[in-house]
């Protein structure tokens, strides 16, 4: 849909009413009390505030821990604390997904607009920036350092943000918020099957693998994490091959019939990335319930 057809404010980074409705929807507690939800939304709200005085990053990961349905609010018997959902990752016919052109932003004098927005029950979750294809001087690369600027002009709009993407229609490219654009990769399907790397083929195949609703929630959910380098909270998502070796790493791992595997990697390939994100998924998982991960490894900062 159009930007301006979303009902929103300018200055919202939610859609509220498809979020408060989402809230009533996956929540039985706040179907009961819908006013409730009013309560969750200025919880959100003020994380978003939050982000002036405690980074981006680690405004991101505390608002991740809401999208992951790990917080909690005392709506149970009792005032007992029970679950918040506001994704539904195990039925995602659950979830409204919505595909925005030119979203206006202006949460105070600097007013920013986004060619493309991805909402999920009226949360920002990706931001796409698109660049010309018949213009040699523009690049993918300039998309994404439009993005970075957007990051710190207007901070808010990347709280929920799962990861953000560039394309001049040759190159599609995506990273996560802070991550410098030397680190923003491409997304390459895992089908068996030869595809071009660049072009608008390539761009197409991109786009129809990574933006599904499937992917990008499992992202969310399984694929990113946080770590401190410096003092400084740094968010740390996953490339393509790491996303599909350990989905497969799981599946074998749920079917039970093969007791050892080996993966074979490149140098700098991201390995112990993908362990952690190997165990953040096994652990999660319904059918396996929490079993205990174990990780050797061979250097102290590996360790750390």
């Amino acid at each position: 849909v159009p930007g301006q057809a979303l009902e929103r404010s300018i200055r919202d980074v939610f859609l509220p009413g498809e979020l408060k409705a989402a809230l009533v929807r996956l929540n039985p507690e706040i179907a009961a009390q819908p006013d409730r939800a009013d309560e969750v939304l200025y919880r959100l709200n003020a994380i978003l505030l939050a982000v002036g005085s405690e980074g981006l990053a680690r405004a991101n990961q505390a608002l991740m821990e809401w999208l992951r349905n790990e917080k909690t609010m005392p709506f149970g018997e009792n005032h007992q604390h029970v679950p918040i959902r506001l994704i539904d990752f195990d039925d995602l016919s659950q979830n409204i997904y919505i595909v925005a052109e030119e979203v206006t932003f202006k949460p105070a004098r600097v007013e920013k607009r986004f060619d493309q927005v991805l909402y999920v029950n009226g949360i920002p979750l990706v931001v796409g920036e698109a660049k010309t294809p018949v213009d040699s001087r523009w690049s993918w690369f300039d998309g994404a350092h439009q993005v970075q600027g957007y990051e710190e002009t207007v901070a808010p709009f990347f709280v929920p943000n799962v990861f953000s993407y560039a394309t001049e229609g040759k190159v599609y490219r995506y990273g996560a918020v802070g991550m410098p654009l030397d680190l923003w990769g491409p997304w390459r399907e895992d089908d068996g099957q030869e595809h071009s790397h660049e072009g608008l083929g390539h761009v197409g195949q991109s786009v129809r693998a990574m933006l599904s609703p499937q992917v990008v929630l499992d992202m969310l959910k399984d694929f990113t994490t946080f770590a401190a380098r410096g003092g400084k909270t740094m968010k740390l998502i996953a490339r393509y091959q790491q996303y599909h070796t350990v989905n497969k790493i799981v599946q074998r791992v749920v079917l039970g019939k093969t007791r050892k595997g080996l993966i074979w990697h490149f140098q700098g390939s991201g390995k112990s990335l993908l362990m952690v994100f190997a165990a953040q998924k096994l652990r999660a998982h319904a059918l396996l319930k929490n079993p205990a991960v174990l990780i050797v490894v061979d250097r102290i900062d590996l360790d750390t």
